[in-house]
């Protein structure tokens, strides 16, 4: 395993972060791996050497991040990890369960602390932007949370890049903590963020930890033009067919799966290559519900790839609206 600094930030990250959304209870997406069957993917995770964990309140309602601090307890040392959490999506109940108000900012992040059952994250994330709410408010609650010794680096999602801006801007302004991390949604069949954000971050020293780094499977090379994929979450996710079934879509897919084919490496693995091999890019979130898929992509930080692979993958890509926020 590689490690990198989290952009200009001292922290050190390994260059694969598991995904903890696909841990926590099937009743709230029946993909979702439940305790028991989690526990040997955390252990295996350590094992490769991972040490970059990513969940969120809002992922079985609390659950995943309960099992989250629960087995990385178990399998390695407070220090050894970086760990981070994410708030913005209603998880309590009444009109303040959700958004980020000073108000549930400060209530998220203690329950968060109480699931995790650590006094601190590493980075602590706003999964999205909240309209409604001011952003010298919300900059202004996670400088406290910072301060006040519970989150060591703060670190926002899916968003345009001129609110990106807004928000560093409106930190640096005030003296408060600026954001150390952009989780956005990138793959090689939506490459929108190269367009803004990407060009930001670099300027701006910021780390890019893309999430579904394989379009929630798409790039897996499984699903078929005139088919839904064969796996429970590709039959149930009427999300990702709303982004990813484009036809120049498949052709993206259809010059990874070439690749693969010809390097002896699956299409996943030339997917998430593509991907590392982006300026910028720290670290894909990746998901894993199958042992294969854990090991496939720590071993796909050790792929290089050539000029030419990189063009042809990229040949086909075709301009998509802005997918993953508002």
């Amino acid at each position: 395993m590689e490690y990198v600094n989290l952009g200009k930030r001292g922290l050190k990250v390994s260059r694969i972060c598991l995904g903890m959304m696909s841990y926590g209870t099937p009743t709230w997406r029946d993909w979702v791996l439940d305790e028991a069957a989690a526990r040997p993917f955390i252990q295996r995770a350590i094992e490769l050497g991972i040490n970059f964990f990513d969940t969120a309140d809002m992922y079985s309602l609390g659950v995943s991040e309960e099992i989250t601090g629960k087995f990385l307890k178990e399998f390695a040392t407070r220090e050894e990890i970086v760990l981070a959490t994410k708030v913005y999506f209603p998880i309590g109940k009444g009109p303040n369960g959700g958004g980020l108000s000073r108000k549930h900012i400060m209530e998220a992040i203690d329950n968060s602390l109480r699931r995790l059952g650590t006094d601190y994250v590493d980075l602590y994330q706003i999964h999205r932007w909240d309209y409604e709410t001011p952003i010298e408010e919300t900059m202004e609650a996670l400088h406290d949370v910072v301060k006040a010794g519970k989150a060591l680096y703060i670190g926002a999602s899916s968003m345009y890049a001129w609110q990106f801006a807004k928000a560093q801007h409106t930190a640096e302004l005030h003296g408060w903590t600026r954001f150390s991390a952009m989780q956005n949604h990138m793959n090689a069949v939506y490459r929108e963020e190269e367009r803004e954000m990407l060009p930001l971050c670099r300027d701006q020293g910021v780390g890019v930890i893309p999430w579904s780094p394989l379009a929630r499977g798409f790039l897996a090379g499984n699903r078929k033009r005139d088919e839904n994929g064969p796996t429970t979450r590709a039959k149930s996710d009427d999300y990702a067919k709303e982004m990813y079934y484009q036809s120049t879509d498949f052709d993206v897919v259809d010059a990874v799966v070439a690749i693969a084919q010809e390097r002896g490496f699956s299409p996943a693995q030339i997917a998430l290559a593509w991907l590392l091999h982006k300026p910028g890019v720290t670290a894909p979130i990746i998901g894993a519900t199958k042992m294969y898929q854990l090991e496939e992509a720590a071993a796909a930080v050790e792929i290089s790839l050539s000029e030419a692979e990189m063009a042809r993958i990229e040949a086909p890509y075709r301009p998509h609206p802005i997918l993953g926020h508002q």
